[in-house]
């Protein structure tokens, strides 16, 4: 059975589970006694961090490894192993795998270079490989990676492998060397790691499968901080569901997918497909996901680091500051504002009990300045008061220090640590002084607390974390009832359908589906233009039929107010090329807002709001979001763009009801999800006051 298929059994995922992560016996193929050679340096790390399963070392040219009798072939190894871990030139690697997976080896992790990244010759050896461990049913790990750290073992051969106690973040990356440079940031941070893992070429396994597993496992022992790296995304949808799985187990995600600025804006019928990139897909699924996405490996360590502090997400956007030094408590205030969170003013109870603490030249304002003559008992103190009088008020309070010189830094970090335990308000501290303070640091994260080194960074990740939505399955029901719409009208209209859908068609497709749309007649011969004009009533618009993108040809006329000046907007118009008549409509007025939905491969519709006009086309105010999607994801949508103020109504105008445009975005959402041969479609614009909204012109095209 294929490990990559979407839905392994609990059985055969535990069964995997427990070989990669737990294994009972490991192989190491290719062992050496050289700690420069991978064989070497994995063996003994294994050994110095403490396994306590049965050790297998395989190499024909030795009879004892680091005091360990050595098996001199893989069929001289006494019992199946669980695990393999192979570090051996890569001409002997298939033949290897191939041996393993004929003994019945659960899973296999090859450490060895020199495949798919290298040539197609490679990547040819690796898919052999694959399917040797496929028909075997062997989770096959690499080729190209470093290897593992769990709690059983370490099987790691490069780069460091911490020492911190406790395992507050799991990881799991699609890249060796982005694992090792984010530890070696992380762990002088004061971030714990349980069980990290490296996929390199993700022959068979990604990220993605790991995360399956990982969710599938999901117990106590594991971290509630969970650190993705992915280069690419392979399985979108196996991605969301475990993702938003982890989250209602109370797992938090951070993730980066790097790769981000390779694909541009394609060619399109839709403005929908031609503003979407494969970029904004992996936004749009990281949101829907309630994946944090971060773009670098310091603000993946600055997002896990605030997650573990507060011990979880924050649940609003009110901090408080407590600082010893002006400027660096201004620049933090500053960068909060900007990111759209509040520094609310204490209350004069607490400011009275803070005036008791303090000197009298120090402010007792939100920041609160404690001088740099603060000492221990002062910054816990504050830390007290603001737990017992702001409680209900605060979010979480920022403590920066750094070494005036004037007080016991080995005393004040302690007192934080203790705040960091008891207060009911999470406590983030800001530790500036790296370098003349470095062992007390030390100190302060060697019991297990993390600290931020800069203010500003903090401010920009608490605001990355407030704009963060929830997982969508927090955010709503997407398939909750629609009154008017009937997938079974939906489906007759659309029957037999393809490519670019005429207009009768598309009317019938929206009204099915529950849209608002404005009267219109369709002419296509001159002598019915007057009586149609008449029966409609002026002022009118009137588009030409045919071509599919009626404003770029100059196909659209609007305020026509006579029979007269309908009859020369009818030569005019009709004279396009392909032109095939003319749509009437009544004119609608009010505000323009555009929504549409193109398909992006596996990662299902993409749907799209923004303002019309300009502000799609020049501007680009528009927000995705994956289809389908729940009421409440869809006021995120239109509470996202840069012009939302618009709907409320400007200068006297009436605006538009966001809640008639939430239930239009989520028909979108149910209409392609339903429908996924709607390949794209656009609604644009929509337009109308108040409720009153219409769908005044709209394109779909189908694609079976």
């Amino acid at each position: 059975m294929s490990i990559e298929q979407t839905a392994i059994s609990q059985e055969r995922s535990q069964r995997i589970h427990q070989c990669l992560f737990r294994p009972r016996s490991i192989a190491v193929i290719g062992a050496s006694g050289d700690p420069l050679k991978p064989g070497g340096r994995v063996l003994k790390n294994i050994l110095e961090h403490g396994y306590a399963g049965i050790l297998r070392p395989v190499n024909p040219k030795a009879t004892e490894i680091l005091g360990i009798p050595v098996c001199s072939s893989i069929a001289a190894l006494p019992e199946t192993p669980d695990l393999a871990i192979v570090a051996i030139p890569s001409a002997m690697v298939p033949a290897a795998v191939a041996e393993l997976a004929d003994r019945g080896t659960g899973a296999t992790i090859v450490l060895t270079s020199g495949f798919g990244e290298k040539d197609a010759a490679g990547k040819a050896v690796e898919a052999k490989m694959k399917a040797i461990a496929d028909a075997a049913g062997m989770a096959l790990i690499g080729p190209n990676c470093s290897g593992f750290l769990t709690a059983a073992y370490k099987g790691k051969f490069a780069g460091i492998v911490p020492k911190l106690p406790g395992g507050a973040v799991d990881f799991i990356s699609g890249s060796g060397a982005t694992v090792d440079y984010v530890m070696e940031c992380a762990v002088g941070r004061g971030l714990s790691f349980g069980t990290v893992i490296n996929l390199g070429n993700s022959v068979q396994m990604g990220v993605e499968d790991l995360l399956q597993l990982h969710d599938q496992n999901y117990g106590p022992d594991c971290a509630r901080i969970l650190l993705l790296y992915m280069e690419a995304v392979k399985k979108p949808q196996l991605l969301l569901r475990h993702a938003r799985s982890l989250a209602k187990k109370g797992c938090l995600l951070v993730g980066i997918k790097s790769g981000a600025t390779a694909a541009g804006s394609r060619a399109a019928a839709s403005h929908t497909g031609a503003m979407a990139t494969s970029d904004t897909a992996v936004q749009a699924l990281f949101e829907k996901a309630g994946i944090i996405r971060v773009t670098g490996r310091e603000a993946l360590i600055d997002v896990a680091c605030v997650l573990q502090a507060a011990r979880g997400r924050l649940t609003g956007n009110r901090f408080a500051i407590v600082t010893d030094a002006g400027g660096p408590g201004v620049m933090l205030a500053d960068e909060l504002t900007r990111g759209g969170l509040e520094l609310p003013q204490l209350s004069e109870d607490t400011r009275a009990e803070l005036a008791k603490i303090l000197p009298p030249e120090s402010s007792t304002a939100n920041p609160i300045d404690a001088l740099p003559s603060r000492t221990a008992e002062q910054i816990g103190a504050i830390i007290r008061v603001l737990g017992e009088f702001e409680g209900g008020r605060l979010d979480a309070v920022a403590v920066l220090t750094g070494d005036s010189g004037l007080a016991d830094n080995a005393a004040i970090y302690r007192a934080i640590s203790l705040a960091m335990d008891k207060s009911p308000i999470p406590v983030l501290p800001v530790l500036s002084s790296l370098t003349s303070c470095r062992e007390k640091i030390d100190a302060f994260t060697g019991g297990g607390k993390v600290f931020f080194p800069d203010e500003v960074a903090l401010g920009r990740t608490l605001g990355l974390i407030a704009s963060q939505t929830l997982p969508a399955e927090e955010l709503g029901d997407c398939r909750a009832n629609l009154p008017g719409y009937s997938k079974e009208d939906i489906g007759r209209a659309l029957a037999g359908k393809h490519g670019a859908l005429d207009l009768l068609t598309v009317r019938r497709t929206l009204l099915a589906a529950g849209f608002n749309l404005p009267e219109e007649l369709l002419v296509q011969e001159e002598k019915y233009l007057s009586e149609n004009c008449r029966r409609l009533g002026f002022p009118l618009a009137m588009k030409v039929i045919g071509p599919l993108h009626k404003t770029d040809v100059g196909g659209v006329r609007l305020g026509i107010n006579s029979e007269t000046e309908a009859l020369a907007a009818w030569s005019s118009l009709m004279a396009i090329p392909e032109a095939r008549g003319v749509l009437l409509q009544p004119m609608i007025g009010g505000l323009e807002v555009i929504l549409g939905a193109s398909r992006e491969g596996d990662f299902g519709h993409l749907l799209m709001f923004g303002l019309g006009g300009i502000h799609t086309e020049v501007l680009k105010d528009v927000r995705f979001a994956l289809a389908p999607i729940s009421q409440a994801e869809a006021g995120l949508l239109i509470n996202g763009i840069r012009g939302r103020a618009l709907l409320d109504g400007v200068r006297g105008a009436v605006g538009m009801d966001t809640a008639v445009l939430a239930d239009f975005l989520v028909r979108l959402g149910r209409l392609v999800a339903d429908f996924p041969e709607i390949s794209e479609i656009d609604l644009n614009p929509v337009k109308g006051f108040g409720d009153h909204l219409l769908a005044v012109d709209a394109r779909i095209i189908v694609e079976n």
